[in-house]
């Protein structure tokens, strides 16, 4: 089972705090007050919007994000499915008061349902204190729940978002002896089990083909993701 992590890791000082005191933190951060530039490329002043984001039911995972304000939607959109969510090429959407933001826009006269597109420049859509949602997979969905923590103006090399800071990965243990838990059941999840160590996971009835890697992120044991960048199996 998962134990709340509330602890992680600045990413200019490389100083760990807990989940409220780095909110504080990555705005006073000498080492990041210092820094001249973020990212590669030539710097360029801009309007630059400090995010912090979390998984909407799973709010153990969290990053503290900066984008320039002339970055859209859809760049932020790419940016959190590059670091937590990809698996298969799920649509996906923000809700911004009342809006919707979605890859691929529906209308439809008779819902109601109407959808924009995410080509929006973050400064047409968000302001200081803003709260907002995001939606991968409309299945298995995996929901982030956002906020702008403040807006500054400053240079930014390239066109990336950049983490501040990440949480550090949750502990969780084999349900059956206690050690770190490895992987985890696609079918038992949904009942609350299912984590389980290297030893147990060659041993569970449910299947090897049934089993995804223990990762850090809100979409952990859901649909076929496995992580950043890993293959699994």
């Amino acid at each position: 089972m998962t134990k709340q992590s509330s602890t992680g890791t600045c990413s200019f000082c490389g100083d760990t705090f807990g989940k409220r005191a780095m909110a504080k933190h990555v705005q006073t951060c000498k080492r990041r007050q210092t820094a001249s530039s973020v990212g590669k490329g030539k710097p360029r002043p801009t309007k630059i919007f400090h995010l912090v984001v979390e998984g909407r039911y799973a709010p153990e995972y969290w990053m503290h994000l900066e984008a320039p304000a002339a970055d859209t939607l859809q760049m932020l959109d790419q940016f959190l499915r590059n670091a937590w969510l990809e698996c298969c090429g799920h649509l996906s959407a923000f809700t911004i008061e009342g809006e919707r933001y979605a890859v691929q826009p529906m209308n439809d006269f008779f819902s109601g349902l109407r959808e924009k597109s995410m080509n929006f420049p973050l400064s047409r859509v968000l302001n200081p204190g803003l709260k907002f949602r995001h939606e991968y997979d409309f299945g298995s969905t995996t929901e982030l729940a956002l906020k702008v923590v403040s807006e500054r103006e400053g240079e930014f090399r390239g066109k990336d978002v950049q983490v501040l800071a990440r949480n550090h990965a949750p502990e969780i243990l084999c349900q059956l002896c206690d050690k770190p838990a490895v992987a985890i059941c696609t079918q038992c999840i949904y009942e609350d089990e299912g984590w389980l160590c290297e030893e147990h996971a060659e041993e569970h009835e449910c299947g090897e083909e049934m089993l995804l890697p223990v990762v850090n992120s809100p979409r952990v044991g859901v649909c076929g993701y496995a992580g950043e960048g890993t293959s699994w199996g």
